[in-house]
């Protein structure tokens, strides 16, 4: 029996496109032996496992995705667009495929924000436990063109990392995120709780450096970001994530506070 409910399936063609490039720069695309990706809830439409098995191709061209849907409406709407490497099937958070498969990479985009914030550590919970030993889940949510975007990043054991994407020349400050944070953290962007602390930050050092607005806005978003890892922020990557309006840091500074 499929684990989960039939959500609204809101999807669009390049939604979810940030999700995807950070995907294909995790090292575990490359290192995995069987490069297995599950595309979970993609909704009403085939675009976002389409895509998603085509950005990861470019990296990795065996790389396979299996789009998951909970609604058999939808998972017959998307069957005729199946191709060599890509497949559809019907489930939720059991993630059933072929052969007890693991995947390396789980994707669950747009999925939890439906649920409530209580419902999020047992899904997160079985999602991981499906994992192959090395691999990721990736559970967030973004706005409707994908301009706004925020998700964790998870491995077998648990959280480990949570990443803010932007699309820096349509944003006038960075805390906009607030509004598209995963589901465990959106409740959570209050004064005492890390994931406000980071925002509140993020937003000073963005102000601190609006000079560099001048040259554009990818030089002052990697100018507060050296800000906020200069002020002791567990910032992760570099220049070339940064420029791209991607921020990621260690779970432990943004986790919801007892």
């Amino acid at each position: 029996m499929a684990e989960g409910r039939v959500t609204r399936g809101t999807t669009g063609v390049n939604r979810l496109r940030r999700m995807d490039r950070w995907l294909a720069a995790h090292p575990v695309l490359r290192r995995a032996a069987d490069p297995l990706i599950v595309d979970l809830g993609y909704g009403a439409a085939h675009w976002t496992s389409l895509e998603l098995l085509e950005r990861l191709r470019r990296v990795r061209p065996e790389a396979r995705v299996v789009g998951i849907e909970i609604d058999p409406e939808r998972v017959r709407a998307a069957a005729p667009f199946a191709r060599e490497g890509l497949t559809f099937r019907q489930g939720g958070f059991e993630i059933p495929l072929e052969g007890d498969g693991r995947p390396a990479i789980i994707r669950a985009a747009n999925v939890l924000r439906q649920y409530d914030e209580g419902e999020v550590p047992e899904a997160w919970a079985l999602l991981r436990s499906r994992l192959q030993p090395a691999g990721v889940l990736l559970e967030g949510t973004c706005s409707e063109l994908g301009r706004v975007a925020s998700w964790v990043a998870l491995d077998p054991d648990g959280p480990r990392t949570l990443t803010l994407a932007l699309h820096l020349g349509s944003v006038e400050h960075p805390s906009v995120v607030a509004e598209r944070l995963p589901k465990v953290l959106i409740h959570r962007n209050v004064p005492g709780e890390g994931v406000h602390d980071l925002l509140r930050e993020l937003d000073a050092q963005w102000a601190r450096h609006a000079p560099l607005a001048t040259f554009s806005p990818r030089q002052r978003f990697i100018a507060a970001v050296r800000g906020l890892r200069d002020a002791g922020w567990p910032v992760h990557d570099g220049v070339a994530r940064w420029r791209l309006g991607e921020l990621t840091v260690d779970w432990s500074a943004v986790a919801p506070r007892p």
